[in-house]
């Protein structure tokens, strides 16, 4: 059939997990500012409560999206991060410096901007890491549709860059947003750390073993007061580098290939829907100007250029590291722009920090990761677009 073709070929694209995100975010908005917002708000408040005996984990839609699933997607990252380290870009030194270096300027510096900019209001300021992140699929989505313009060497320098900045964004949520620990959960939670060590350690290759344990390190890890998406990431570093007798894949390849498509083409199109959905109802040039989303704007556009290309000129210059293969100084710099693009982590780290916040505090921050996002995505498509096809050398 030509529909059945034309969605496989689709999805092939390296865009198209981009493209979707966007479809969804879109929906967002429609349905958000349509008749229909009544019954989007109700969908996002509907109670979903599971219960085994006296234990019973009750949240609205909205939790059960950006706590459960999105804990497969830090799963997802954590399964790549070990791989990384294990056998990919990671696991050489020399080519890791120049994007750990870009990602710590590309966190630091829009953390900084945002920082200035609401320095005298507290409750604004627990939003400080909102601009730091990066959205990885839309940024790799944008370097897809200029094809060949941009050499695979960037490709590659923005993909590491995007899982150590993934990497710091975890660290973030689990020194800046628990609260509230529970010792009990999280004995239960070491309790199942524990065992997962052991399973690793002696070999055991059997998922649904690994799975089981990782659920009861969830839910553990989910009443302990630190964010449940955690979970996700810890459970990743104990699944086995190994292949079984007579697969060519280990146990971690072959859980990350059969997830991806599930998490790029379900899990974040749908968290993208229902935390995307701004009500541009009373909307005034007051709201785009409020210092929430004016630094969250302002951290992700100019935050994430200077602190991208700043620290990777500072690092190249001082010997530390080499330009990317085939690469120019201003295809660098459009690839910096891009890491703007926060969207998915900016919206999920903006949903902890401003939780208690109230609603107004939630529209505001959702419009300055949307303007941000959206200038850091145009601007660096255009500078790649007419940076030509061939790098220039780094001399």
């Amino acid at each position: 059939m030509p529909i059945v073709e034309k969605l496989r070929e689709f999805l092939r694209l390296e865009s198209s997990g981009g493209i979707l995100l966007l479809i969804a975010a879109i929906l967002a908005m429609v349905a958000q500012n349509s008749p229909l917002s009544g019954l989007y708000d109700a969908l996002l408040d509907t109670h979903v409560e599971i219960r085994v005996e006296d234990f019973a984990i009750g949240k609205p839609l909205l939790l059960w999206i950006n706590d459960g699933l999105m804990a497969v997607f830090f799963f997802l990252i954590g399964l790549e991060v070990k791989r990384e380290f294990l056998a990919g870009e990671l696991s050489d030194p020399s080519r890791v410096i120049l994007p750990v270096i870009a990602a710590i300027g590309g966190m630091a510096v829009p953390a900084a901007i945002y920082a200035a900019v609401n320095w005298n209001d507290p409750v604004a300021l627990q939003g400080w890491a909102i601009p730091a992140a990066t959205d990885i699929a839309f940024a790799l989505g944008v370097l897809a549709l200029l094809g060949s313009r941009v050499p695979t060497s960037l490709k590659l320098f923005l993909m590491t860059l995007a899982i150590m900045d993934d990497l710091g964004a975890i660290i973030i949520i689990a020194l800046f947003y628990s609260a509230g620990l529970s010792m009990s959960s999280l004995l239960v939670a070491g309790a199942a750390m524990v065992i997962l060590f052991i399973m690793n350690r002696r070999g055991v290759l059997a998922l649904p073993a690994y799975m089981l344990v990782g659920l009861v390190l969830w839910a553990a890890v989910l009443k302990s007061g630190v964010h449940a998406t955690l979970a996700g990431v810890m459970l990743a570093f104990f699944i086995p580098f190994r292949a079984a007798p007579g697969e060519d894949q280990t146990l971690l390849e072959r859980l990350e290939h059969d997830l991806h498509p599930s998490v790029a083409y379900g899990i974040l199109p749908l968290f993208a829907f229902a935390n995307a959905g701004v009500s541009l109802s009373g909307l005034t040039m007051e709201s785009f100007v409020h210092p929430v989303p004016m630094g969250i704007a302002l951290g992700l556009f100019l935050g994430k250029q200077i602190g991208v290309f700043g620290f990777s000129w500072v690092c190249i210059r001082a010997g530390l590291a080499e330009l990317p293969r085939g690469a120019s100084w201003l295809q660098l710099f459009g690839v910096s722009t891009l890491c703007g693009i926060g969207f998915t982590m900016s919206l999920f780290i903006a949903s902890l920090a401003f939780q208690q916040g109230g609603q107004g505090m939630a529209v505001d921050n959702r419009i300055g990761i949307l303007l941000g996002s959206l200038a850091s995505g145009v601007f660096g498509y255009l500078i790649l677009r007419c940076s030509g096809g061939k790098g220039a050398s780094a001399s």
